[in-house]
């Protein structure tokens, strides 16, 4: 079983999100608040029908429901990573991503707009 995310140290969260709204981050950065946020997603919903992806940082298996093992999940969302810090964070709402395509959900228990923010 591979091992879940981990969030991250708050200060470590609190100086990237800084950076990032001052738009002086990095890969690191981006990185980091990916898959503290990822961690956090994979807490408060537990499960493995959904893959939520965010390439190249890293993806999570979430939503209750038929478990997933083996090729490509049935439930898929993937985004880019400042789309997902920006969903995440409640700076933008999931339904407008869905709509201008920077978030592609594909199958059953895709909307995560009951999830979201985090």
């Amino acid at each position: 079983m591979p091992a879940r995310l981990r969030p991250a140290p708050a200060a470590d969260v609190a100086a990237a999100r800084e950076r990032l709204s001052a738009r002086t981050h990095d890969r690191a950065d981006l990185k980091l608040l990916v898959k503290h946020y990822l961690a956090l997603l994979e807490a408060k919903v537990p499960g493995n029908s959904v893959e939520v992806r965010v390439p190249p940082f890293a993806a999570v298996q979430v939503v209750p429901g038929v478990k997933h093992t083996r090729g490509t999940p049935p439930a898929v969302v993937e985004t880019d990573a400042e789309t997902f810090i920006a969903l995440a964070t409640g700076a933008l709402a999931y339904v407008d991503t869905i709509t201008d395509g920077t978030v592609i959900a594909s199958g059953e228990r895709t909307d995560l707009t009951p999830y979201l923010p985090l």
